[in-house]
């Protein structure tokens, strides 16, 4: 648990065992856990205590996977950042594609598996970065218990997983410097799994660099926030990455895009203006950002970025989840692309975003 200071931060409750501390350790190759020890967590009694004894003995839950470009490229004066919730990164190369489509010289990925039976036990990351010889930082939100979701169980029944590794990611031919993975929430939600399914140990994570021989320095976040939870935790895990990045960045340009869940928000079709005008209204993290220095209005349109993907589907109307904030950089040109392959077929069940940055 966390609560508010007056700084508008936030800190550990009298009692509670605060976040991991920021992660900058960084590796080749993350470690696989062990199979006795995902075995002994499948049999725990899935309280809290055990959560977080877990998570202390997973080493790939504090480091970060860093490859750099094969062929360093250099920094335009015109930065395009793309951004997209990539539902497990099953279709890598088709993602690749859209990624050059678009001509984005950063991509930030979520829900991007390592070894997962639902996305071909691949290291998908890999796939999607080896032939255009791209760059990555990879970090680990969740150590996978399961096979995935209930329809991921009943649809892979029978397989297993080679290493079990679920997170977020930048994806650049650009060089990045000071990689890090910042903790959002370890409330251990997903220890006990959901609906019978996927049961996960670990939590929330942004993951953090420097953009390397910039004409100025300029940070780059992926972040992914908790899908299964409300608005004032949400709001803390926005807090909990505002606490960490004035560590990180004092009053340094940023981007931080990614899926932020914002489910609150309005998305019938005489309601969009709301959502660049007034979000804070049903998304309090807004008005942090904000007192932080971030801005959106120029970084986003105010249209949904849901769509039924590959094997989800969405209520409707479609709202918007997925965002870009910006400080201390002008941010141009916003669009939503749709995730769809060649062949008009759907890649993930949220649309691509994409911000162009000047310097």
């Amino acid at each position: 648990m966390v609560g508010p200071t007056a700084l508008g931060v936030t800190e550990p409750m009298a009692g509670a065992r605060a976040l991991r501390p920021l992660i900058d350790r960084s590796v080749q190759n993350l470690p696989c856990p062990e199979i006795p020890l995902l075995q002994e967590a499948r049999r725990s009694t899935h309280d809290m205590t055990a959560h977080r004894e877990f998570m202390d003995r997973i080493e790939a839950l504090h480091v970060i996977e860093a490859q750099p470009p094969g062929k360093k490229q250099s920094v335009p004066r015109r930065l395009r950042i793309a951004a997209l919730n990539a539902e497990r990164l099953t279709r890598p190369e088709a993602v690749r594609h859209l990624i050059e489509k678009t001509g984005a010289h950063v991509a930030l990925l979520s829900e991007v598996d390592v070894g997962m039976a639902r996305s071909g036990n691949s290291h998908t990351i890999r796939d999607l970065t080896g032939s255009p010889g791209w760059g990555y930082l990879y970090g680990v939100e969740f150590i996978e218990l399961d096979l995935g979701d209930e329809k991921e169980m009943r649809r892979h029944a029978g397989e297993r997983n080679a290493c079990s590794l679920h997170g977020n990611a930048i994806v650049s031919g650009l060089a990045f410097e000071q990689p890090h993975v910042i903790p959002l929430e370890e409330s251990g939600l997903w220890f006990k799994g959901i609906e019978g399914a996927q049961r996960r140990i670990g939590g929330r994570i942004a993951v953090a660099a420097r953009l390397a021989d910039a004409p100025r320095p300029l940070w780059i976040v992926s972040l992914h926030l908790e899908s299964k939870t409300d608005p004032a935790d949400r709001r803390v895990q926005v807090r909990n990455l505002l606490s960490a990045l004035e560590k990180l960045m004092p009053n340094e340009a940023c981007i931080i895009g990614g899926d932020f869940n914002s489910k609150a928000l309005p998305n019938g079709e005489g309601e969009r203006h709301l959502l660049l005008e007034q979000p804070e209204r049903y998304e309090p993290f807004f008005a942090d950002l904000r007192d932080a220095g971030f801005s959106w209005a120029a970084a986003n349109l105010a249209s949904p970025t849901q769509r039924d993907g590959p094997s989800k589907k969405h209520p409707r109307p479609f709202g918007k989840l997925d965002w870009f904030f910006v400080r201390g950089i002008a941010a141009e040109d916003p669009q939503v692309i749709p995730a769809l392959d060649s062949q008009g077929q759907a890649i993930s069940d949220h649309e691509m975003i994409i911000v162009d940055l000047q310097f």
